[in-house]
């Protein structure tokens, strides 16, 4: 699942007319760098919610045939935040109402993560009698030297050092969502917390390149980053 829901405030004036997915470094669409890479890794279905403009990117995307993938699109009218948009689009993600596991990843990151690796964490959480987590960490950035989480043998923890960023890329068991009614507002974070608190998260440091695209500034950076590296 990607999230393209959000508005993109600290994107504007770029997003007042084109969501912020949809914004393009290195001559391609920042969502269509994931699509590509997931397409690589094997994926075969991709769910996407949206909101600010979101038929754009169902126009701009279509149906995921030219990148041999089925894109699924769950829209909202009022965004729903990360939780609340998983939920809305169980349907979705499960088949015949089987719990999934599934990659989610917010549709401003960028990043050369291979998300080939997370199939071995995927057949261990499936193999939890409780749903658990995975999530993907990243060496905290200069906006955020604090991080999220600490990191000990790919454990999760709340106060354990060292501590690093969450990347937002993560693998996620749909029942821990079950209970959450279509339509509600709610976020990931309080999710994070209770997983990692009751033992049931796992985490990996990623030290590739990784971009929390939020700015107009950081979108050029990148653009030229990855001209660079050509």
């Amino acid at each position: 699942m990607i999230f393209a829901a959000g508005r993109g405030e600290r994107m504007r004036p770029l997003t007042d007319s084109r969501p912020k997915p949809l914004l393009e470094t290195g001559g391609k669409a920042l969502i269509v760098w994931q699509i590509e890479r997931l397409a690589q890794a094997g994926f075969e279905t991709i769910v996407i919610n949206h909101a600010w403009l979101g038929q754009q990117i169902e126009d701009a995307l279509g149906d995921g045939s030219r990148w041999n993938v089925a894109l699924r699109y769950s829209p909202e009218g009022d965004p729903l935040e990360t939780a609340g948009g998983i939920a809305q689009a169980l349907p979705l993600l499960e088949d015949a109402a089987k719990p999934e596991l599934f990659v989610a990843v917010s549709g401003d990151v960028y990043a050369d993560f291979d998300y080939g690796t997370l199939n071995a964490h995927a057949t261990r959480l499936a193999g939890l009698p409780e749903p658990g987590m995975h999530l993907v960490m990243v060496p905290n950035p200069p906006f955020h030297p604090s991080g999220d989480f600490g990191l000990v043998d790919g454990v999760l923890s709340l106060d354990a050092l060292p501590r690093f960023t969450f990347g937002n890329i993560g693998l996620y068991d749909t029942r821990m969502f079950s209970d959450l009614a279509p339509g509600t507002r709610r976020a990931l974070t309080p999710y994070y917390r209770e997983a990692i608190a009751r033992g049931r998260a796992s985490g990996e440091l990623y030290e590739g390149l990784w971009e929390n695209v939020g700015t107009p500034a950081q979108l050029r950076a990148l653009d030229q980053r990855i001209a660079a590296s050509r």
